[in-house]
């Protein structure tokens, strides 16, 4: 039976604004526990102006917990016992709730997808109706909620050392990619012994290409169960870059500074997903039943089928590198 954790936000569970291979494990835990994460936003200036409650471990964390030039708080690492690099780490979301009844979005001057367009620094604070599931902005609009986590990665390679939480990568980090709600799984291709799983960066609701810079910030509790497919056992483990799966949809993900090259990363990875034959476990036993798998499709009939049905996305244009998701129904499957 799977166990379940709770790692709550601290200062000595949370790093803020990087991802680092040397970062010591604050949870271990074995492939398929449930980890319930607590996490944290903003800035100790903030509290201020908050209009209700705030987790009162922020103040800590902003002053004591290691840190580095980004905004972005994270709660972990935490390790996967037995994860070794080739691997991959399923991270099932099961629940996404929020922990406080206010969230906030900012604009900053020479940020944004119109670094030039809007001079001087905005922050709005915004109310949250928990029980509503909805947030009020100040020029009167109501939006309902859609809650997710901006971030969540495993560390990266030891050899590219301390990295800014700011860019999505290889290791995940800062996805940004709002259809990573409750009920799907975000698949991260592990670089170092534990995989080293963080997330943060809680957000209420964001449009896709979140192009102000921010979306609606907040703090988020996660709950979510870590699955660790290992490299010898499942075709499913050999990957260069995240994908996920939804209730309905596979997902690729393409970051880069070109807009046009993320594109293809996240094309060529769907064409290469579809193209991959049908999976098998060690004990020979199809493993057809599970949602990463590949459709065996040719890469040509593949590349066709991404024309006619796949749905290409800008996932965020701020990021330094920018994203691009593709996605296509399960259901379509042969």
């Amino acid at each position: 039976m799977s166990a379940r954790h709770h790692l709550q936000a601290s200062a000595g569970t949370c790093h803020c604004g990087f991802f680092d291979a040397s970062l010591p494990p604050t949870l271990t835990v074995a492939s398929g526990d449930v980890v319930t994460i607590d996490t944290l936003t903003g800035t100790i200036a903030m509290l201020a102006h908050a209009p209700g409650h705030t987790p009162p471990e922020l103040e800590a964390v902003r002053r004591e917990a290691p840190s580095f030039p980004a905004p972005h708080i994270l709660t972990g690492p935490i390790a996967v016992a037995g994860a070794e690099p080739g691997d991959l780490l399923e991270v099932r979301i099961l629940d996404v709730a929020l922990r406080q009844d206010w969230g906030f979005n900012l604009v900053r001057p020479l940020g944004g997808t119109l670094p030039d367009d809007f001079p001087d620094e905005r922050l709005l604070i915004v109310p949250i109706d928990r029980e509503a599931m909805t947030a009020t902005l100040p020029f009167g609009v109501t939006v309902p909620l859609s809650p997710f986590f901006g971030i969540m990665g495993v560390a990266p390679p030891r050899t590219w050392g301390r990295v800014t939480s700011v860019v999505p990568r290889a290791h995940g980090g800062n996805i940004d990619n709002k259809e990573l709600v409750a009920g799907t799984s975000l698949f991260l291709p592990v670089h170092v012994a534990g995989a080293l799983f963080s997330c943060g960066d809680g957000h209420g609701v964001q449009g896709d290409g979140e192009v102000c810079l921010t979306a609606l910030e907040t703090a988020l509790t996660g709950t979510f169960q870590l699955v660790l497919h290992k490299a010898e056992a499942s075709s499913v483990a050999h990957l260069a870059a995240p994908r996920a799966t939804t209730r309905t949809h596979l997902v690729t993900m393409g970051f880069d500074p070109d807009l046009d090259r993320a594109m293809e990363i996240a094309l060529r990875d769907m064409i290469a997903w579809l193209s991959t034959a049908p999976g098998s476990r060690t004990d020979g036993t199809r493993e057809t039943d599970h949602a990463f798998d590949g459709w065996g499709l040719s890469p040509i009939d593949a590349y066709s089928l991404c024309s006619l049905c796949a749905d290409f996305r800008v996932t965020q244009t701020v990021n330094g590198a920018k994203g691009v998701h593709g996605m296509i129904r399960r259901d379509l499957r042969p």
